[in-house]
């Protein structure tokens, strides 16, 4: 059984753009590309699939003027990673383009494992990827997550702002976190059929649950965190300081 990991690296990621620079960070135009102590977000990312004897391939989509950039980066400063034989595929506009021009690269048999992961979250763990396989193995499909901890409103937009309509109890809710595992058959499924209904999702979970199949969740932590706005990386280089 191989275990396969994509990562969906194509993004602009313009709420990045106005990070400052210090003596510990150097952001680039774009959220994965932006430095931590030195190391592109994206590299320490990938690191930790590299690094990890359980994964067989890595599958990076990027924007296409940004493939051999990256690859000349990677052979050159990061060996380990480039060891690991990563494939650099074309993304799309969108996440699920990204995936999709990456499943298309694949040769998998069914019940192979499928990760993806967000390029941005660095801070993934071995457990965590061993836990999601596993659930993998056992259900077909499974996430990381974690217990929302705040009080979740769901509201109906307006046009001068919003109105509360209901309260969802917390102990119903998790927020999603990646990797996001599938048996090949599953994804392959779930995005063949988005593709024919012409259906976006805002995951890769959301497809399998449109194409019936039950996700399971295993836990997370709040320092698998989504480096998504310059706050955001203030609070990466903490954890990267004191990890």
């Amino acid at each position: 059984m191989k275990v396969i990991v994509i990562i969906p690296a194509a993004g602009l990621g313009t709420r990045m753009a106005s990070a400052p620079a210090s003596k510990r960070s150097k952001p680039a135009a774009t959220k994965q590309f932006a430095e931590l102590d030195g190391v592109p977000v994206l590299a320490r990312t990938l690191a930790s699939f590299a690094g990890s004897p359980d994964v067989t391939e890595i599958y990076v989509a990027l924007r296409a003027s940004e493939i051999a950039p990256f690859r000349n980066r990677l052979q050159k400063d990061f060996p380990q990673i480039w060891a690991k034989k990563p494939v650099l595929v074309e993304g799309g506009e969108h996440r699920q383009e990204s995936v999709t021009n990456a499943l298309a690269q694949i040769s998998a048999a069914p019940d192979d494992v499928v990760l993806v992961h967000d390029a941005v979250r660095p801070f993934v763990t071995q457990q965590m990827i061993r836990d999601v396989i596993g659930a993998v193995k056992h259900y077909g499909a499974a996430i990381v997550g974690i217990p929302a901890v705040d009080t979740v409103k769901q509201v109906e937009r307006t046009a001068e702002g919003a109105v509360i309509k209901a309260t969802i109890p917390r102990q119903q809710i998790v927020l999603a976190q990646t990797p996001q595992g599938f048996r090949y058959d599953v994804i392959k499924k779930a995005f063949d059929e988005a593709a024919a209904d012409g259906f976006t999702g805002t995951d890769e979970a959301s497809l399998v649950e449109r194409s019936g199949h039950q996700v399971a969740v295993v836990m997370g932590t709040p320092r698998n965190m989504k480096i998504t706005t310059p706050a955001d990386f203030e609070l990466a280089g903490f954890y990267l300081k004191h990890s």
